[in-house]
């Protein structure tokens, strides 16, 4: 993917920029009272039950990706979530001040923002990285996905309305003109202050490479352990709920599960109680010719319904009709096993280990193979063994005994921030570690005085070497 030359930027993009730029001038002007009420504003956009509906039926019916239920249930506890971590937070002005040591934090805007935006949630994730450039006083640009445009212009359309209500500009919230180009993509990163990625890793090597401060996310490939103290029952459950909700769309959907052997059969036996249904060897091998065609994963198959998906790999049996998620044994990791890899559909693989060291010694492989720094999930009665997972594993979040999809993102249970973007860290390539929220969006200013004369203390070498030089050059 060759970016365009820089001396010929976009003049479209230019003048879109141009209008961020104003609009975000007056904006930088505003109270954190007025902010807030046009963060909740553009949330409000998204959420209102038949904007929500509306917004969902068009990205089902242009991308052909996911359930118009689950997207409309997705698009509102994200968003609700967000606005939720929100309230309350500062984010203009005097954010933090500690008078002993002299330090005063100042949030400042980081200008505009480039947003590129996937087509497997064409209205949710640009609903997030909206609402969170606001938060910050900043305006946003984005750039969907081409099957995404006509889900973002609705929504864009929605978000106009509520800031009008507000009195706050409209230029504040803009995207690409339809057709969006690589070309205009690629001129929007180059004049944008910031540039956040969700996606391909194309898009997201892009970012990096624009010459722009850039936020990109690592791609997932999740695998949950489930270990022989684990409940099984309610670990299907959860597994069963993540794998179909709106058909796996979700990088943080369950790509494989690794099952301690002594429960593997009872959690087999859980699964089809939740509507999993366990293909043989044979019906294995046909779905993994339909569904990676010269070794890719096909266009077809991707955020489909798992009754469909049989049906294209040509599998015929009755409780494949009322399938929610598909089951395939799995024992290698690599190329030469594709079910190993990010599905993005309702299929996943099993793996059966004999102990937990082995589960965290196949997770640690699978992460190698493709999604490292993403995550890992754990189903067990035994805490330390989470925390054990986040002493060795190349990952950023640890999810343990819940739902995956639902609570790597932030949940309303657990402490991370609602969001659609986690970060993967260096092990993903990735810049940041955590899940993207409206801090990445500020730039901090530090106002800096001179300690209390009773506070400074500058230290002997004796207090910094002393220990050192008594153990290894006595």
């Amino acid at each position: 993917m060759n970016a365009p030359a820089p001396e010929a930027p976009d003049a479209a993009v230019t003048a879109l920029m141009a209008r961020a730029r104003a609009a975000q001038r007056v904006f930088d002007f505003w109270t954190q009272e007025r902010v807030d009420e046009a963060v909740v504003a553009a949330g409000w956009a998204i959420v209102e039950p038949t904007r929500n509906k509306a917004l969902a039926e068009l990205a089902v019916r242009d991308t052909g990706l996911g359930s118009v239920g689950d997207k409309i249930a997705k698009n509102r506890r994200k968003t609700l979530g967000l606005l939720r971590d929100l309230q309350g937070a500062t984010s203009v002005g005097v954010i933090a001040e500690d008078w002993r040591r002299g330090l005063i934090e100042i949030a400042r805007p980081v200008g505009v923002v480039a947003a590129i935006t996937p087509s497997t949630n064409p209205a949710a994730t640009p609903a997030n990285n909206i609402i969170n450039a606001l938060k910050g006083r900043n305006a946003i640009i984005v750039a969907p996905s081409p099957k995404g445009a006509t889900t973002l212009g609705l929504l864009i359309e929605y978000i106009h309305a509520e800031l009008d209500r507000v009195g706050a500009p409209r230029d504040l919230v803009q995207m690409l003109p339809a057709p969006v180009t690589r070309e205009q993509t690629f001129a929007l990163m180059r004049q944008a202050d910031l540039v956040v990625a969700t996606g391909s890793q194309t898009n997201v090597r892009a970012a990096y490479e624009s010459g722009t401060p850039a936020l990109g996310v690592g791609p997932g490939n999740v695998s949950s352990i489930v270990d022989e103290t684990a409940d099984i029952a309610d670990a299907a459950a959860k597994i069963a709920a993540s794998k179909s909700f709106d058909h796996a769309t979700s990088c943080s959907s369950e790509n494989s599960v690794i099952v301690v052997d002594a429960v593997a059969d009872a959690l087999i036996a859980a699964f089809a109680r939740e509507d999993g249904v366990l293909l043989d060897g044979e019906e294995s091998r046909r779905l993994a010719k339909a569904m990676f065609p010269n070794g890719k994963l096909a266009s077809r198959m991707i955020a489909q319904a798992a009754p469909a998906i049989a049906t294209h790999a040509g599998l015929v049996r009755p409780d494949l009709d009322g399938a929610r998620f598909l089951i395939v044994e799995e024992k290698g990791v690599g190329p030469a096993h594709p079910f190993s890899g990010e599905k993005l559909s309702p299929v996943l693989a099993l793996y059966r280990v004999a102990d937990f060291a082995a589960a965290t010694n196949l997770a640690e492989r699978l992460l190698a193979f493709q999604g490292a720094g993403h995550s890992v999930g754990l189903h067990t009665r035994k805490p330390e063994r989470a925390v054990a997972l986040g002493l060795t594993l190349p990952v950023c979040r640890v999810i343990v005994n819940q739902a995956h999809c639902f609570a790597t993102g932030g949940s309303f249970d657990n402490a991370l921030p609602f969001s659609l973007s986690m970060g993967c860290g260096t092990w993903g390539r990735n810049s940041l570690s955590d899940n993207l929220n409206y801090r990445h969006f500020l730039n901090i200013t530090r106002v800096v005085t001179p300690f209390a004369a009773a506070d400074v203390h500058e230290p002997t070498d004796d207090e910094v070497f002393g220990a050192y030089r008594r153990k290894f050059r006595a």
